[in-house]
């Protein structure tokens, strides 16, 4: 009798630790923002005028900010910092700069300047 209690115990543990712990972790909180989008990207400067309507923009997270990696020789918007704007989407604040950055699980959307310098991109996974 002893065995099959054991094992009742253990699908039982099993079973409420797999549904507790499926709802807990809050999407902003974990690193589904990360990834690869592609789509339309652009950038202006002084010197470059670079539109591609097939680029992409790779995303990576440090501690509480984000960089954004543009393909076709775009340089990089590095050190953007996020606030949650929901429990799926975060907005861009205090980042040195001014306009917007839009991301989600699916799509990354963005109109930002910095240093007379302008990056867009309105990406999909």
């Amino acid at each position: 009798m002893k065995p099959i209690l054991s094992i009742i115990g253990v699908l039982l543990l099993s079973a409420i630790l797999f549904v507790s712990c499926s709802k807990d972790t809050d999407p902003a909180d974990t690193d589904i923002f990360a990834g690869t989008f592609r789509g339309k990207i652009g950038y202006v400067d002084s010197e470059k005028n670079i539109s591609q309507d097939n680029g992409s923009v790779f995303v990576t997270k440090i501690g509480t900010r984000y960089d954004f990696r543009f393909s076709d020789g775009i340089p990089d918007l590095t050190g953007v910092q996020f606030e949650k704007k929901d429990d799926n989407t975060m907005i861009s604040v205090g980042s040195s700069g001014t306009g917007l950055i839009t991301i989600n699980k699916d799509k990354l959307i963005i109109g930002f300047a910095r240093d007379g310098r302008s990056w867009t991109a309105d990406c999909g996974r």
